[in-house]
C-alpha cells in the first residue's frame, strides 16, 4: 500500500458534497483524536491480503456460529414470550 499524502485527501474531500462533509469530518476528527497504538490492529487487518482477511472472517464466523448454536436454548428462553404494553 503506497503512503497517502495530505493532497490527496485534501483532493477528495473537495469532491464530497456538503452532506456528505460532515460525515468525512466527525472521521477525521475521531481518527486524530485517537492514539496511532488504538488504531494498530484494525490499519494491520485492512493491510493483510485480501484472502487472509478472509480466511481471518471465515474462521471467526464458524466460532460465532458455534457459540450461538450452544446458547440457542438459553437465548430462546429470553427471547420467546409474551409482548404487552403495560400503559
Amino acid at each position: 500500500m503506497e503512503p497517502i499524502t495530505y493532497s490527496q485527501v485534501q483532493e477528495l474531500v473537495k469532491q464530497l458534497s456538503e452532506t456528505k462533509l460532515a460525515v468525512a469530518y466527525d472521521l477525521l476528527l475521531a481518527l486524530a483524536r485517537q492514539n496511532d497504538d488504538e488504531l494498530l490492529p484494525q490499519i494491520n487487518f485492512m493491510r493483510l491480503p485480501a484472502d487472509e482477511r478472509y480466511q481471518i472472517l471465515s474462521r471467526q464466523a464458524e466460532q460465532m456460529k458455534a457459540h450461538y448454536e450452544q446458547t440457542a436454548d438459553e437465548r430462546d428462553e429470553w427471547q420467546s414470550g409474551e409482548f404487552l404494553n403495560e400503559y
